[in-house]
């Protein structure tokens, strides 16, 4: 048996508000400040991406074991923040495919998406999660390769 994979950012403070995270040759440049910036994801918007490719990562993975058939994926994640303690107390979703797959068959990539979902487990373990799989006709958000 291998041991667990582990993954490392860095994140440095390259000016007021603005910090820079990366992990090998990617980054991806941070609101730090006390104000909120339009222009740059905060911490909460960080979680909400890393909650959004996990869906889409793995929309794509069981698109090849089930296998599922599917021509294009979007997602809409809303986090609600509590202030006493400060937390994350609920990420909600909208998943929204362009499938000719059965309801069955999209309930079983559900099912597996909240199984086996690394950031999804995670936050569910912290905070209530939950969500839906809307079915389209047209293609959100680009093809499956």
């Amino acid at each position: 048996m291998s041991g667990p994979l582990t993954y490392t950012v860095t994140a440095t403070r390259v000016e007021a508000g603005v910090s820079v995270a990366s992990t090998g040759s990617a980054e991806i440049r941070l609101e730090t400040g006390a104000d909120a910036s339009d222009d740059l994801f905060g911490p909460a918007d960080v979680l909400g991406a890393a909650f959004a490719g996990c869906l889409l990562k793995n929309v794509e993975r069981f698109s090849r074991i089930l296998p599922f058939r599917y021509q294009g994926a979007s997602v809409r994640v809303t986090l609600e923040r509590e202030d006493r303690p400060p937390r994350i107390s609920t990420v909600r979703y909208e998943l929204r495919l362009a499938t000719d797959e059965p309801e069955q068959r999209v309930q079983l990539l559900k099912r597996n998406l909240e199984r086996f979902g690394t950031i999804y487990n995670t936050l569910s373990h912290a905070c209530d999660v939950s969500g839906e799989i809307v079915v389209e006709t047209h293609s959100p958000g680009g093809t499956k390769p």
